[in-house]
């Protein structure tokens, strides 16, 4: 809109007396805006989506912000008659025992210990990892295709009823040969210790990661049929927009797609119902993630993604004492872990 021009009411002589007009100031220029949100390789090589150039949104006053592993870890003891369950993506599992991972499992003592994407290439000697005195029940999973990707474990105090590797239906896609799942059958439940696959840069694993999570799904309500099932891991999927720090910009981005949230609804309503353990008892807090990109400062920004999860069988949901995330446990993974607390 034009300016209104100013109506002149000083004579020409007063006009001449003033000294002369200073010229106007240049207006400063708006810097341009920061590049949209891209996709960051992993270190497993599966793309993992962070914020690029992230602006000042602010971490709450609340959530821990360290960039490093915690100098002290500790954990209340587990209430007798439970099971503690802790599940982590440890992003290759001998770089992490250099930052902290002994450290914090042996502080945690937990029962049943849920590993992703431990990145070896062959099932390890006794103690390689993890002590076998403590947790003598040890399940590894290694990746077949190629060298330093992927792969699960399992240790535990509790001696499973029964333990086997993979679906028993294959999916005919590569993700049948990169160990990403291990399933254990105890006393009163079943656990099932998943690594989901990334529907990769560009969504181009997008329809492999569906026929995947499909044949999952399926599996997973066949043992339900026998007894309970918790369903741990890293699920590559962050379901709502609270479960991630920039959910406006990142809809077509790999882990929040419109496809995969509607897949992850449908598997968490289809009766009988499965229950995302964290929401159910933190249904309303936010700036809480399992998932920090190592660049651009996302983890001192609390700029992060909830990709790991606890979900249960509906009907266990009463045993499920607690259900956390260590957000104070980063520096040796770009995941933090998390933790369930289940009655016997």
């Amino acid at each position: 809109m034009p300016r209104p021009k100013r109506k002149q009411t000083q004579t020409l002589a007063a006009t001449a007396a003033l000294p002369p007009a200073k010229p106007p100031k240049r207006a400063k220029k708006t810097p341009p805006s920061p590049p949209p949100p891209a996709l960051l390789a992993a270190p497993d090589n599966d793309l993992v989506p962070v914020p690029r150039f992230p602006d000042k949104l602010g971490s709450p006053s609340d959530a821990p912000a360290n960039t490093t592993f915690p100098d002290k870890l500790e954990f209340p003891a587990s209430p007798p008659g439970t099971d503690k369950i802790v599940s982590w993506n440890v992003a290759g599992i001998a770089a992490s025992t250099k930052k902290g991972f002994l450290k914090y499992i042996t502080a945690e003592d937990a029962d049943i210990i849920c590993l992703q994407e431990t990145k070896l290439n062959g099932e390890p000697d006794d103690n390689t990892w993890v002590p076998l005195a403590t947790w003598p029940y040890q399940y590894w999973s290694h990746c077949t295709a190629k060298k330093g990707y992927s792969g699960t474990a399992v240790v535990s105090k509790i001696k499973p009823l029964d333990v086997g590797y993979g679906m028993p239906e294959k999916t005919g896609l590569d993700f049948d040969n990169e160990g990403r799942l291990i399933w254990l059958e105890f006393e009163t439940y079943y656990l099932v210790a998943s690594y989901v696959p990334n529907a990769g840069n560009g969504l181009v694993r997008l329809t492999e990661k569906m026929t995947y999570n499909s044949k999952l799904e399926a599996y997973i309500r066949k043992l339900q049929e026998k007894k309970p099932v918790i369903w741990a891991g890293d699920l590559n999927v962050a379901h709502k927009e609270i479960d991630l720090a920039r959910p406006k910009t990142n809809h077509k981005t790999a882990g929040f797609t419109p496809e995969e949230r509607a897949d992850f609804d449908r598997i968490l309503s289809t009766k009988p119902n499965f229950i995302d353990s964290y929401r159910h008892f933190h249904p309303d807090v936010v700036d809480r993630y399992t998932y920090y990109g190592y660049r651009f400062n996302c983890r001192s920004k609390n700029l992060g993604w909830r990709l790991d999860y606890f979900v249960v069988s509906e009907s266990l949901l009463p045993k499920i004492e607690a259900s956390e995330i260590r957000s104070q446990v980063y520096g040796a993974s770009d995941h933090v872990p998390i933790m369930l607390l289940v009655k016997k």
